[in-house]
């Protein structure tokens, strides 16, 4: 018996770390031996399960191919969340969960076959969502299909994959707006003062909005000046070090008697990621600075190191960006700063 196992009854047993929870063990039309958790509550349902599933693979031996599942996408969905779940960040789970349940289920039906949708729908699903939302955002839905029935197909619920091959809408060039420094100062002084420091932290440091939001205490790094970040979008930790601006926004947020070094920096009712991101367009509106979003101050921070001398693979690093692909488009430099480049062969070329 494998180690770990207890009571195995044909191919039904219980696991030492997990019980109270049936497995099933059995051998697949290829010749391989699968284990899979069963949604029983009893012995005798458990073996009904996998009595059931031999029998898929004696008719997929005897036809010769497997016949398509008559799950349903609900069912099948169900089954996919359960095996990201334990595979993805909590906010990765929650948007794959978003896209299933407020696009695909709605778009395909709850109560459709899984083998029933074709490739000639998933383009139609791609189409349609182009004319709604960001290139970005329809590759995003995509890639969930495609992952769900990559996953249905290595399950032997459809026999291929009708996303595979749909392409993703191609996205223009990645947006990259910055603020002159006279723009960010007028910015700044429309802000509500609770949102002062959070831009303040934005702009000085290139953080996003959910690292800044998510900031505890114990996150704080006086001595070396510094943020030490858990995880971050990309799945990582990361440093960020604190200049001067950043030091004296993070200074100027309140500080309540009773904070614990686990309580979020910035914290209140008003403080949600929706309201920062709503009250910020209203100051840039006083402001008279016009398409421009609290993300810009990201792009407003890389786009100044740059243009500083900051070298892109530094930036990628400072902005925690995994792929350097992502911070290439901080190669451009403002009209000005061009101009002056050229005037650098003056001296160069113009002396006789």
């Amino acid at each position: 018996m494998p180690r770990g196992k207890i009571k195995d009854r044909d191919g039904v047993y219980q696991r030492k770390d997990r019980p109270g929870t049936w497995w099933g063990s059995w051998i697949d039309a290829s010749g391989k031996r699968r284990q899979r958790k069963l949604e029983a509550h009893t012995l005798q349902q458990a073996r009904s399960l996998l009595n059931a599933e031999k029998a898929r693979v004696e008719k997929i031996l005897t036809l010769g191919y497997a016949p398509p599942s008559a799950e349903s996408l609900s069912a099948v969905a169900k089954r996919y969340l359960k095996h990201q779940k334990a595979r993805l960040t909590p906010a990765a789970y929650t948007r794959e969960e978003g896209i299933l349940e407020a696009h695909l289920k709605p778009f395909f039906g709850d109560n459709t076959k899984l083998a029933s949708i074709r490739r000639v729908d998933v383009q139609r699903y791609v189409t349609e969502r182009i004319g709604e939302v960001s290139a970005a955002s329809v590759t995003k839905e995509l890639n969930v299909l495609k992952h769900l029935m990559a996953l249905a197909v290595e399950w032997e619920l459809i026999p291929a994959n009708p996303a595979h091959g749909v392409k993703s809408p191609k996205a223009p060039a990645g947006r990259v707006r910055y603020l002159q420094p006279g723009e960010l100062r007028a910015v700044l002084k429309a802000c509500p003062e609770w949102l002062r420091p959070i831009a303040g932290l934005a702009v000085s440091t290139g953080m996003r909005r959910g690292e800044i939001l998510g900031l505890r205490w114990l996150d704080v790094d006086v001595k070396n000046s510094r943020l030490m970040l858990p995880q971050t979008k990309n799945g990582e930790g990361r440093i960020v070090y604190l200049n001067e601006l950043a030091q004296q926004a993070l200074s100027s947020a309140p500080v309540p008697r009773d904070a614990k070094p686990t309580d979020r920096i910035f914290r209140g009712e008003s403080i949600t990621p929706e309201n920062v991101s709503l009250c910020f367009l209203r100051a840039c509106r006083s402001a008279e600075v016009h398409d421009f979003r609290f993300h810009d101050l990201r792009h407003t921070a890389a786009s100044w190191m740059r243009m500083k001398g900051a070298d892109i693979h530094t930036v990628a690093v400072l902005l925690g960006h995994k792929d350097l692909r992502m911070a290439a488009r901080y190669q451009h430099l403002s009209p000005a700063h061009l101009s002056d480049a050229v005037k650098l062969l003056d001296s160069t070329f113009g002396e006789n």
